[in-house]
């Protein structure tokens, strides 16, 4: 969930879109494709056992006969209420503000070690107001914003900087839980605005460390084939209907600095849409990542764009490639970003390059560090 944009899928080898469109066979194969991801899913990541789960079977395998909007249609990992009763308990309490000078890091050396420095929890004083679904982000009576309070703190060592945001998270308990607790507290993570518990999760990512961002579902060209869910902003929606829908959003939860897109291949190139979107983040204080998808707009605004998605082909080869190609890039330019979903093969992946990157002479960077404003 992309996503940051979620990476697309390539269709089989046979017709399936051609299937599915045919009236009497469509409902009946899309279900049994869907039922037949999820079902792999489950298996694939298996029972919880406190490490990295390990997958056991082709990832390849399991998803290349899903169509696309796949992802949708999964349910959160089966008893996250009984599983993770932290992460629900967390998701309904009240929303006590916390003034950023009252707040210190966990004493505890065990504590800090596990967490890499953690951020302090959300809401802060000041930068919230009430909205009519929830608390919505402003800007500070001194000027400061969102973008600036939440982002994880950053000094450059000079070396060239590479940023990496992990999507689609949040749905799966056993995936979200793996990302923020393996992967270094460097690595930003991007959550689903539907998920369950998601205010428990921001919570315990930003306990270790890790900045945060939302995905935005936005309009893809292939709407509505490809849904993005109820409250996906429209190319053609007038501006009110594109901030209601984006005040929801931004009330889900707080403590992000910033938004990132899930799909939107049609929104981001429609200039109105998207100068909507770019003023209500601008006149809130927040910063807009993207997965390529708008890499020429800007907006007035915290922007970063990644320059690619390192899981497009679902191996450990083509991972690793892709790793490696963004070290290239970033000893051109001295820095470079890139997004990955949530998949187990792509955790794995990300946690072991991540401890190795900085003793080739690059410096992990949180993907806030990475933004210009343009």
């Amino acid at each position: 969930m992309a996503n940051i944009a979620l990476p697309q899928l390539k269709p089989p080898a046979m017709d399936i879109g051609r299937l599915l469109k045919s009236p009497k066979l469509g409902v009946g194969a899309a279900g049994v494709l869907f039922a037949g991801a999820a079902f792999a899913l489950i298996q694939m990541l298996g029972p919880f056992q406190g490490g990295s789960p390990r997958a056991k079977l082709s990832l390849e395998a399991a998803f290349s006969a899903a169509p696309p909007g796949w992802r949708e249609a999964l349910k959160p990992a089966a008893g996250p209420v009984t599983a993770q009763p932290d992460v629900v308990r967390l998701s309904e309490r009240p929303l006590a503000p916390l003034a950023a000078a009252d707040w210190h890091a966990p004493s505890s050396p065990a504590v800090r070690s596990l967490a890499g420095g953690a951020l302090p929890p959300a809401p802060i004083a000041g930068f919230f107001a009430p909205g009519p679904g929830g608390p919505l982000p402003i800007i500070a009576q001194d000027g400061r914003t969102p973008a600036e309070v939440y982002a994880r703190p950053f000094t450059s060592n000079g070396r060239p900087k590479i940023g990496l945001v992990v999507g689609g998270l949040g749905l799966n308990a056993r995936a979200t839980r793996q990302a923020i607790e393996t992967l270094r507290p460097e690595i930003t993570l991007s959550f689903v605005v539907y998920a369950e518990g998601l205010q428990g999760w921001i919570d315990m990512a930003r306990a270790h460390g890790h900045e945060v961002l939302l995905e935005t579902p936005l309009e893809p060209l292939d709407y509505p084939d490809n849904d993005p869910g109820p409250y996906t902003l429209m190319a053609d929606a007038p501006p009110p209907e594109t901030v209601k829908k984006l005040e929801w959003i931004l009330s889900r939860a707080t403590g992000y600095f910033g938004l990132t897109n899930y799909l939107g291949s049609r929104f981001l190139t429609d200039d109105r849409a998207y100068e909507a979107l770019a003023s209500s983040l601008r006149a809130r204080g927040l910063a807009f990542i993207d997965d390529g998808a708008a890499v020429r707009r800007g907006g007035n605004l915290p922007r970063a764009t990644a320059e690619r998605v390192i899981d497009d082909q679902l191996s450990a080869a083509a991972i690793d490639q892709q790793l490696l190609a963004l070290e290239a890039g970033a000893l051109q330019r001295g820095q470079a970003l890139g997004s990955g979903f949530a998949y187990p093969i792509t955790l794995e992946m990300i946690a072991r390059w991540a401890n190795e990157v900085e003793q080739r002479g690059y410096q992990l960077a949180p993907a806030s560090a990475l933004m210009t404003r343009k």
